[in-house]
Parts: structure tokens; C-alpha cells; sequence
């Protein structure tokens, strides 16, 4: 017997990108952030976009057009070390931006190549 219905998880996060965009996605999901691609289906696969998971997180991202970044909603990616993956970053020449409004948390923004905000944050207890 099932329990009442509910939210048990996030399954993924999805973002937007410009037809086209994929080599940037990638280079950018992968090479600097460290995240897997993993495969769509076919008949995902077929509308362009990517997919890229890190342990439990899965951003999805897919093609819009016409396109327009997320430049205020955004995923909150938690990360162990966040100094050390602001410089891994930062010498990938993506700028990061520090934000210490969030009380019992290190926090930095960033963007991806399309524009879209991306939030990375790290609790200090």
C-alpha cells in the first residue's frame, strides 16, 4: 500500500541555451565544472541540448529559441571546498562573483556561456 502522495526529490534542474550551443555546454559543464554528460534518449537527443550530472544533481539543458538566459532564477549547486572550486573556476576564466548575504553559508555566482545564473554554496557550520 502507498503512503499519501508526495514530493520525495528533485529530480533535475533544466536550463536554456541557443540552437547551436552545444560544444560551448559541454566545455563549460564538463571541462569546468567538472559535471558528466550523460546521453538523452533518442527522440530527446533529436531536439539538441545537453544533459550533465555531478553525484546526485542533474541539469538539463535545452535548446530555445528564440533564447533568453535565466539571469535571476537559477540552480543552487552545493559544493565541498568552495574556495578551492571559485579558483578552479576562475582559471577557467569564468568569473565568479562573491556573496556573503546568505547567513551559515560561502556563496559565489557565476555564469555559464549563454548567460544563465548558476548559484554555488557551501554551509560554514
Amino acid at each position: 500500500m502507498s503512503g499519501p502522495a508526495a514530493i520525495t526529490s528533485l529530480d533535475h534542474v533544466q536550463l536554456a541555451a541557443p540552437p547551436g550551443g552545444e560544444a560551448a555546454l559541454r566545455a563549460f559543464y564538463v571541462d569546468a565544472l567538472g559535471m558528466t554528460e550523460t546521453p538523452k534518449p533518442p527522440d530527446l537527443a533529436a531536439r539538441g541540448g545537453c544533459w550533465f550530472e555531478a553525484g546526485t544533481v542533474r541539469l538539463h539543458l535545452g535548446i530555445e529559441d528564440p533564447f533568453r538566459p535565466a539571469r535571476k532564477a537559477h540552480p543552487g549547486l552545493r559544493v565541498r571546498g568552495i574556495e578551492a572550486y571559485a579558483a578552479r573556476l576562475t582559471a577557467q576564466g569564468v568569473a565568479v562573483t562573491w556573496d556573503d548575504a546568505l547567513p551559515g553559508h560561502r556563496r559565489f555566482y557565476c555564469a555559464d556561456p549563454f548567460g544563465n545564473r548558476l548559484e554555488f554554496l557551501e554551509p560554514t557550520d
